[in-house]
This record gives C-alpha cells, structure tokens and sequence, in this order.
C-alpha cells in the first residue's frame, strides 16, 4: 500500500502563488508516476500536471506556463507550484501515484490517492 499526504492549500490571490507538496510513504520503491488532479464541486476531476518516471512531465494545457511540478526522490515528496492564480483554478488538489508490479509486458497496475488540499484563487 501507498499513502499520500497533501499540503500547501488555501487561499490566494489572483495573480498570486501557491506551492503543493504530497508525500509518499508506503511501498514507494513500486510507484512509476505521480502527479496532480483537482476538482471543483459539481465538476469532473481533471489532471493538472504529473511526472512519469520512464518519460517526464506533462501538463494540462490550462496549467502549462504556470505550474510546474517537481520531484525529490530521496523524500518521496512532489510539489506543484502554482503561479499566476486565477479563480478558475479553485479547487480540491488530490495527489496521485501508480504503483506497478509484474511484467513489463502485462504490468498490474494500482492507483493511489491523497485526501486533498483545498485551493481557493479570488479577490
């Protein structure tokens, strides 16, 4: 199992800056990607960045050329940092992590998810 702990929510705004964490700790050595989704009462959850182990980073277009999402593998923590707020971007950030066993060639793979920290973008 894999626990994930988020922080760094609250309030901000517009314009203004906000940095995520999320902390992994379990049977961390399995996880080949983690990353950020977020979702706003009434709406669908959504990615808004994550790093893929084997191939980088991607990004969600409303997120490109303001977030940017990093890693420290010693810690098992990644961060999202969040510049250029806008009130479209309030929302609960969940952090994500898959874990994958097996081989290559048919992995089993499971996803983990944190409780969530709230953002609020507004003026």
């Amino acid at each position: 199992q894999v626990q994930l702990v988020e922080s760094g929510g609250g309030l901000a705004q517009p314009g203004g800056s906000l940095r995520l964490s999320c902390t992994a700790s379990g049977r961390t050595r399995s996880i080949d990607r983690m990353g950020w989704y977020r979702q706003a009462p009434g709406q669908q959850r959504e990615l808004v960045a994550r790093i893929i182990y084997s191939a980088g980073t991607d990004y969600a277009d409303s997120a490109k050329g303001r977030f940017t999402i990093s890693a420290d593998n010693g810690k098992n923590t990644v961060y999202l940092q969040m510049d250029s707020l806008q009130p479209e971007d309030t929302a609960v950030y969940h952090c994500h992590a898959r874990t994958s066993w097996g081989p290559v060639e048919a992995p089993a793979n499971t996803d983990f998810w944190g409780q969530g920290t709230k953002v609020t973008v507004s003026s």
